[in-house]
C-alpha cells in the first residue's frame, strides 16, 4: 500500500523544482513544524546521485538524517528515489493553472500508523508552499 500526501503551489515549474532540488532552498523548508530546522542539506541532484537532509529540533532535544539515492529524474515532471530503508518514493510535478501540483506516493515504514505518516509528509509540503510562495 502506497501512501500520498498533494498539495498546489502557486508558483512556476521552475521556481518549484528550483525549491525541491537545491540544498541552499531545501534548507529553508524541509521540516514539519516551525520547531524543527535544517542545519545541513546535501544534494547530489543527478540520477544514482545521494542526498542527505539532517533535520534537529530547535530546542536540541532531538535530531535524524533523512537520506536515498535518486532512481529516476525527469526534468519538472517526476523525482523517484529510495530512502536509505529501502522505501520508494515517487513525485510527480504537473503545471496546473495557478501554479503546481504536487503529489507525492511513498512507500509506509511499520514505525508509524499511516495516518501520521501521510499526515508529516503534509506537513512537509505546507512547509514547502509557504517557503515557495514566499521568494
Amino acid at each position: 500500500m502506497k501512501l500520498k500526501a498533494a498539495i498546489l503551489v502557486k508558483k512556476p515549474i521552475e521556481t518549484v523544482w528550483e525549491c525541491w532540488t537545491q540544498a541552499s532552498h531545501i534548507k529553508e523548508w524541509y521540516h514539519a513544524a516551525d520547531t524543527w530546522y535544517v542545519p545541513k542539506a546535501e544534494v547530489d541532484f543527478k540520477i544514482g546521485g545521494k542526498f542527505k537532509i539532517r533535520m534537529a529540533a530547535l530546542d536540541k532535544t532531538g535530531a535524524f538524517d533523512f537520506a536515498g539515492k535518486y532512481t529516476d529524474i525527469v526534468d519538472h515532471q517526476q523525482i523517484n528515489f529510495t530512502i536509505d530503508d529501502n522505501r520508494k518514493v515517487v513525485v510527480q510535478f504537473e503545471s496546473v493553472d495557478g501554479g503546481v501540483l504536487i503529489k507525492e506516493q511513498f512507500d509506509p515504514t511499520s514505525q508509524q500508523s499511516p495516518e501520521a505518516q501521510e499526515m508529516g509528509w503534509q506537513l512537509i509540503l505546507q512547509s514547502f508552499k509557504k517557503y515557495v510562495e514566499s521568494v
